[in-house]
C-alpha cells in the first residue's frame, strides 16, 4: 500500500508559483525520506530472513545428534549436556537479536563490580569450556566499577567469549585489566586474517575463520558492536594468526569538565 502511496514528483505541473513551488519541494523532501525510510526497512527484513535461515540451520545439528543419541542404549550424557547448551545459546541469541534490531527499551543502567560481570559470564559458558578443555584465567585487577546495564554487558563477554573458545583448540582464555577501565579478553586461538579484521563487526561476515566453521553466522559480534554503542562501550579487535585474538572493550566514561 505505501509504494502506491509514493509521490510520483516528476509529474509537477510546471508553475512559476512561489506558493506552489513551495509546496512541491516540501513534497519532493517527503518522497526521499520515505524512499530512505523504505530502503532501510528493507534492508532490515532481508537481514533478518538471511540470519534466521542460518539460525534455523544451525539449530537443527544439537537437535539431530540429541536424536541420535536418544536412539542408544547408553548414550553419552556429556555430549547430549553439551548439544542441550547449544540449543539454549541459539535461543538465547534469537531473542537477543530481536531486542537490538527492535530497539533495546529496558535499560537499566547502574554501577557493576567489573570482577562480578565477568564471572557471571564465565558461569553462563561453564559448559563450553569444560567440553572444550580450554582453561579460563581471571586477572586480579578486575576490582573496579563500571557503569553499565549488567544484561547487555553480560551478554557482549558471552559472545565474545564463545569467539574465543570457538577458535582456540589448545591452551587459555584471559580477561584481566589495561590500564584505566579497559576489560580485555584475550585468546591462544587461531587468530583473524589482517584483511579479515577490519570487517569483523559488519553484519553476516564469516571471513575464512567462518568459513571453517559451518555453524558460524557472523552475527555475533555485529550483535557485540550494537550493545557496545548502545551502552557507549568501545570496543576494538587486534589479532595475529596463530598467535591469538585480544578484544578490548573500553567501559571509561568522559570525565565532565566542571572548570
Amino acid at each position: 500500500m505505501q509504494e502506491k502511496e509514493e509521490i510520483e514528483s516528476n509529474y509537477f505541473p510546471k508553475t512559476t508559483d512561489k506558493m506552489e513551488l513551495l509546496y512541491q519541494e516540501l513534497l519532493r523532501k517527503r518522497e526521499r525520506a520515505w524512499s530512505i525510510h523504505h530502503a532501510v526497512e528493507q534492508e532490515k527484513r532481508k537481514q533478518e530472513d538471511a540470519y534466521y535461515t542460518k539460525w534455523s540451520h544451525q539449530i537443527k545439528t544439537p537437535v539431530s545428534v540429541l536424536r541420535l543419541l536418544l536412539q542408544e542404549e547408553d548414550p553419552d550424557t556429556e555430549t547430549m549436556r553439551h548439544e542441550l547448551f547449544q540449543i539454549e545459546q541459539y535461543i538465547a541469541m534469537a531473542l537477543d537479536y530481536q531486542k537490538l534490531e527492535k530497539g533495546v527499551k529496558d535499560l537499566s543502567l547502574g554501577h557493576f563490580r567489573a570482577a562480578d560481570l565477568v564471572k557471571q559470564a564465565i558461569r553462563n559458558l561453564s559448559e563450553l569450556f569444560i567440553h572444550k578443555k580450554i582453561s579460563i584465567q581471571i586477572g586480579e585487577d578486575l576490582d573496579f566499577t563500571i557503569l553499565t546495564d549488567e544484561k547487555w554487558f553480560v551478554f557482549m563477554l558471552e559472545q565474545i567469549l564463545t569467539n574465543a573458545v570457538k577458535y582456540t583448540k589448545k591452551g587459555y582464555v584471559s580477561v584481566c585489566r589495561q590500564g584505566e577501565g579497559e576489560i580485555v579478553i584475550m585468546d591462544t586461538g587461531i587468530g583473524i586474517l589482517p584483511e579479515d579484521l577490519p570487517r569483523v563487526f559488519e553484519w553476516g561476515y564469516t571471513g575464512y575463520n567462518g568459513r571453517l566453521d559451518k555453524r558460524s553466522t557472523g552475527i555475533g559480534l555485529s550483535l557485540v558492536k550494537s550493545a557496545a554503542d548502545l551502552l557507549g562501550h568501545p570496543v576494538k579487535i587486534e589479532s595475529e594468526p596463530g598467535k591469538g585474538t585480544k578484544v578490548c572493550i573500553d567501559t571509561r566514561r568522559p570525565k565532565l569538565n566542571t572548570g
